[in-house]
């Protein structure tokens, strides 16, 4: 038999550490998505080489894999985390006993410049914010969304993944679920507080269907709000808004941190309510606000040395 109808070794391996990552680890189904996509082009790279078990995979054959991404033009931020995918498969065979040798240990993984995140003003902040009109279900329910997402710093799967038992209205916080299944709570403001309300007891809000019940953001037939549709969301409110900058759900969570470090907030206490692992995650967002507090300083102290 070929390929094609039985698996080789190399391709069930793959696929029993795929679910052993989404067991083990809760991925979510993004991550497990693009760690499938990575390891079956490296698979199917192999294969051509004649490869097709794990214990056959030699440095030699990374390296050439990784030469035809980048002679491909890919990109260097896309082959590092191609590479990351194809380290972390072959480090749990070796864990497991599967493998003697890891094939990409002397491979060095050239760290990525990590841009800043572009937070918004405060000005674009409320223009966006008002932009959903009122008069409408959507219009109601967007406005909830935004606001959500600003006073509460939320990814936006943890924003469309909310359940009406995940919101305290009495206490003003959120039970979200982040990356790997965590849990946290996190804090609602009253203007957050108030549209939510107003969404939840909306008569014109959608009737739930069956599978999203519990759901507290709909799409007009009833069912649960996608991450990709919160996308198209914050993308047409800002347009409405006439904003320049085209922000993403992740703008406003860049936004929400950026604005708490401005007002003197505790580093920690950010790292707590963005629900990062590691305070390393959270201090890029220090550089943000030096960077938005040197551009204030530069624009108004009278001898920060700009010239007329």
């Amino acid at each position: 038999m070929t390929d094609t109808v039985v698996q080789n070794a190399l391709q069930k391996a793959i696929d029993r550490y795929l679910v052993e990552l989404s067991a083990a680890r809760g991925a979510s189904e993004h991550t497990l998505r693009a760690y499938r996509g990575d390891l079956e082009n490296f698979e199917r790279f192999a294969r051509e080489l004649g490869i097709t078990a794990p214990e056959r995979v030699t440095a030699r054959a990374v390296r050439a894999w990784l030469a035809q991404l980048d002679s491909g033009g890919l990109a260097k931020s896309s082959i590092q985390r191609r590479l990351s995918g194809v380290r972390s498969f072959f480090q749990s065979l070796l864990e497991k006993g599967r493998i003697s040798a890891h094939p990409a240990t002397g491979l060095k993984q050239r760290r990525q410049a990590r841009n800043l995140p572009k937070a918004l003003a405060l000005e674009e902040i409320e223009a966006l914010l008002a932009s959903p009109d009122p008069k409408h279900a959507r219009g109601r329910r967007d406005r909830a969304l935004l606001e959500l997402m600003y006073s509460a710093g939320t990814r936006a799967a943890e924003t469309v993944g909310l359940d009406r038992g995940d919101i305290d209205f009495n206490r003003g916080v959120a039970r979200v679920r982040g990356k790997g299944r965590k849990e946290r709570l996190a804090a609602l403001g009253s203007h957050a507080v108030k549209a939510l309300k107003e969404y939840l007891a909306d008569p014109a809000r959608p009737r739930p269907t069956a599978r999203a019940a519990n759901a507290v953001f709909l799409n007009p037939r009833g069912g649960r709000l996608t991450t990709r549709s919160l996308g198209r969301i914050v993308d047409a409110c800002a347009l409405k808004a006439g904003m320049s900058r085209r922000p993403t759900p992740h703008t406003l969570r860049h936004s929400f941190a950026t604005h708490l470090l401005d007002r003197g907030a505790d580093l920690r206490a950010v790292q707590g309510l963005l629900g990062h692992a590691h305070l390393t995650t959270t201090q890029i967002y220090t550089h943000v606000s030096i960077e938005r507090l040197r551009e204030v300083y530069e624009r108004a102290h009278p001898r920060s040395g700009a010239t007329d």
